[in-house]
């Protein structure tokens, strides 16, 4: 039988959870996820596929998908134990790397993508206004876009290096990740 303090620790447990699941969420990361890693979080131990599955009643192969995910954002390692057969996985208690991780890996993605079409559009917008019967009209369109455009490449130059000092962990030198006590 359950002790009122153990449903105590469990049910703040729980909040703390679904808070991180719903926030993941925010960013990309499924709410299964996001309830995978908060339940990896307050294990004493490594689990595997299996316990993951009958801890949040969920399928081995949801398990799987979600361990994938958090270890590519480097949220999850696996882990090798002796005796057993099973892969085994723990949460990665680090949470400023975690932001570091996941951020950096989504802000740089999303990032070349639109680096990518914004250069395409400007290429073509650049031929565009090569055109010697291009009305007055329309080229001031195009000089307007491509001004528009060269200053979003500008800002994902700087956003690339903003990532840069987040991977570097730079970033603690203008945010130190804990205020001194002076």
């Amino acid at each position: 039988m359950e002790t009122n303090q153990e449903k105590i620790l469990e049910k703040a447990q729980e909040r703390v959870i679904e808070t991180l699941a719903r926030n993941m969420d925010l960013y990309g990361i499924t709410m299964s996820t996001g309830l995978l890693y908060g339940t990896l979080l307050f294990q004493d131990k490594s689990m595997t596929l299996d316990e993951m599955g009958e801890a949040l009643g969920m399928s081995k192969t949801s398990m799987s998908t979600g361990v994938r995910t958090l270890m590519d954002l480097n949220m999850v390692e696996k882990i090798w134990k002796k005796g057993t057969r099973k892969d085994h996985y723990e949460v990665n208690l680090d949470w400023y790397q975690n932001f570091i991780d996941l951020f950096s890996v989504k802000w740089r993605h999303a990032s070349e993508q639109n680096v990518h079409s914004l250069k395409k559009s400007l290429h073509e917008l650049r031929t565009l206004q090569q055109s010697e019967d291009l009305s007055d009209e329309l080229r001031a369109r195009v000089e307007l876009s491509i001004s528009r455009i060269e200053n979003g490449l500008e800002y994902y130059l700087w956003l690339s290096r903003l990532i840069d000092a987040f991977e570097s962990h730079d970033i603690f030198q203008f945010v130190p990740k804990k205020e001194s006590d002076s």
